[in-house]
């Protein structure tokens, strides 16, 4: 399991390394943010930047990676035993209590609509067995992702000095955690009432699931030292997008500009259609003797109107399979290049179940070469 973890880790940053970035146009707006990004969740490509490699302290929006790695770490049903250092924490709380157990799913919708920052050390005793301890394992998961330039110390982002992130990265880190389909279901929900007595109905305070068009999440935050701090997504014709805004006076209106900045400029093109037929591969030693891959996923692509005629899909296969192969067995990689630059990458998979060949179908054979 572990391999595996390591080996996507390692495709992950690869396929960093090769997206393409967009280039803001006249179109762009002003906006008071001092670094701000707009990326593609799907295929992480960068629709909008500035300064976006200033490292930055982040404030609550340090919880997205809190609730990622709550969720990949445990289940949501996991009884919580509430420790005391995670009773009283300053700022934003949903009022926990020594020794009180709530389920794994009411903390991190405490953590990310009521921005609690005693949820957050509650998680983080739950998953490491203290803060310090859970602030390693979220380092070591943003140099996963391929936030390079970030620095966490705690779970919910009170400041502290040597804790910090870029628009960049906070991009990526946000972009990994709306891949995850139970991230997208908790930063949608307005509303969540929790199993507990007392403080259980958590409100988000993310207006742009109200406000604007096709907003889908994700997280405020705010510090005296990082100023107002904002991750947003929205999602239009299966197009999702996440903006980042740090240090930003007008933070909603810079988002909701830079959103729609990037919509207009940018529309989604699907590429491959999910499950359809796409090349045929021959089969060696099966049952058939061929057959057609597919691909698991619709893939739209966010493109300019100039760009609609420069892009280029490439299927990459081997010419023979063995048998036996199961449905959804890799097969080859599809790749999306736009103006001669790789934007995306996903994998090839078979559409089916294909047996081996038993002594009896090679008998069979044989006998009708022969005749």
């Amino acid at each position: 399991m572990k391999k595996k973890k390591i080996i996507a880790a390692m495709l992950c940053i690869l396929m960093f390394i090769s997206i393409t970035t967009g280039t803001s146009s006249a179109n762009a707006p002003t906006i008071s943010a001092g670094s701000a990004i707009v990326m593609d969740v799907k295929t992480g490509r960068i629709l909008y930047s500035k300064n976006m490699n200033n490292k930055k302290p982040m404030a609550s929006t340090t919880k997205i990676m809190t609730a990622l790695l709550a969720l990949e770490n445990s289940k949501p049903n996991d009884l919580v035993k509430i420790h005391k250092k995670a009773v009283g924490v300053e700022g934003s709380s949903i009022y926990l209590q020594p020794n009180e157990e709530l389920k794994m799913q009411d903390l991190i919708y405490g953590l990310m609509l009521r921005s609690g920052n005693d949820s957050a050390v509650a998680i983080a005793h739950q998953i490491s067995g203290s803060a310090e301890d859970f602030a390693h394992l979220m380092n070591k998961r943003a140099k996963e992702i391929g936030a390079l330039n970030t620095n966490f110390m705690n779970p919910h982002g009170l400041h502290h000095d040597e804790h910090y992130t870029t628009a960049y990265d906070l991009g990526l880190i946000s972009r990994e955690a709306l891949l995850n389909e139970e991230f997208n279901k908790v930063v949608q929900t307005k509303v969540w009432v929790a199993e507990r007595e007392g403080f259980k109905y958590f409100h988000n305070k993310n207006r742009t699931l109200s406000e604007f068009s096709g907003g889908d999440g994700v997280k405020t935050g705010f510090t005296k030292a990082a100023g107002r701090c904002l991750v947003t997504s929205a999602t239009r014709n299966g197009m999702q997008l996440v903006c980042v805004v740090l240090n930003a006076p007008n933070w909603f209106q810079d988002s909701y500009q830079l959103l729609n900045y990037a919509f207009d400029e940018y529309q989604p093109w699907k590429v491959i259609d999910k499950d359809t037929p796409l090349k045929t591969v021959t089969i060696s030693n099966g049952k058939k003797e061929s057959t057609k891959v597919i691909c698991p996923e619709d893939i739209i692509v966010p493109v300019t109107e100039e760009e609609k005629d420069k892009i280029v899909t490439v299927l990459e296969l081997g010419e023979t399979v063995n048998a036996p192969i199961l449905r959804g067995t890799k097969l080859g990689r599809a790749k999306v290049y736009v103006d001669n630059k790789l934007l995306y990458t996903t994998i090839l998979t078979s559409r089916e179940d294909i047996e081996q060949k038993n002594i009896l179908d090679r008998i069979s054979n044989f006998i009708r070469k022969k005749s």
